[in-house]
């Protein structure tokens, strides 16, 4: 399975395999292409006067925003984590249908909201495998919809909320920045990723060990640990790095 550091980057632990790169798809920055993502946010970066805050915090990210800190010749600031609703990302019909296999074959109890695209008419008993909802029955549940009380996913907004609550995280990245969410995830040891086929297909044997991993195995307990000595310690210095974030705006403004 090919994987990619990204270019001139320092740190190994965050690449992406061919197939993450394929499916973002990625092009040079076209000048003045407002509708760009990628040229807005280096606009801004470029605008700046200099210092940039960033919606995470140095427990997390800490080398990281070093890196771009001296690079870019501006001083980031963290003030996360602040957060907010994140976009849905809709699965296929085999993605879901391995998924409940994976969940299947893990043994696990569970609950697991799908939402659907709007304008597609369907129902979850078409999307998950026949005999799926009945072989769980006690074991899990599947819910259609989104779920506020069960939104955490790779978003970062999101991921940051999981972190805060000390949440593990068993790491599936779609798309966008997602893969490399999922690096993070397990570099700072809170969670784990489920791997992929060569071609970035979910198999459900992985999705079942990484459930397994999380959920039963001996790392489970390392997991949780790390999670929530996370967690303490973004509720520790999160005011203080807000209120050192407004500071410097102050005196930048004064």
């Amino acid at each position: 399975m090919g994987l990619q550091t990204l270019h001139l980057f320092p740190f190994s632990s965050l690449y992406l395999h061919d197939y993450e790169i394929k499916k973002l798809d990625i092009k040079p920055i076209k000048p003045r292409d407002e509708k760009a993502f990628a040229y807005v946010v280096l606009k801004s970066f470029e605008q700046s006067h200099n210092i940039v805050l960033l919606n995470t915090c140095r427990e997390i990210e800490g080398k990281y925003i070093d890196y771009v800190s001296t690079i870019g010749k501006k001083e980031l600031i963290p003030i996360g984590p602040l957060i907010r609703e994140a976009t849905i990302v809709f699965l296929s019909k085999q993605e879901i249908e391995e998924i409940a296999k994976g969940l299947e074959l893990s043994k696990v109890s569970f609950i697991w909201t799908i939402k659907f695209s709007k304008g597609v008419n369907t129902t979850i008993e078409k999307m998950v495998p026949q005999g799926f909802l009945e072989s769980t029955k006690g074991k899990g549940m599947v819910i259609e919809g989104w779920h506020w009380r069960f939104r955490y996913s790779l978003w970062m907004e999101l991921m940051l909320e999981s972190m805060s609550f000390g949440i593990p995280i068993i790491a599936m990245p779609m798309n966008h920045d997602q893969p490399l969410n999922s690096r993070l995830v397990e570099e700072l040891g809170i969670g784990v990723e489920i791997l992929r086929g060569e071609n970035g297909e979910i198999m459900k044997e992985e999705v079942a060990k990484g459930i397994k991993r999380v959920v039963e195995d001996k790392t489970r307990k390392q997991v949780n640990l790390k999670a929530m000595e996370l967690s303490e310690k973004i509720k520790f210095k999160g005011e203080k790095a807000i209120d050192e974030g407004v500071k410097k705006l102050l005196k930048l403004l004064c």
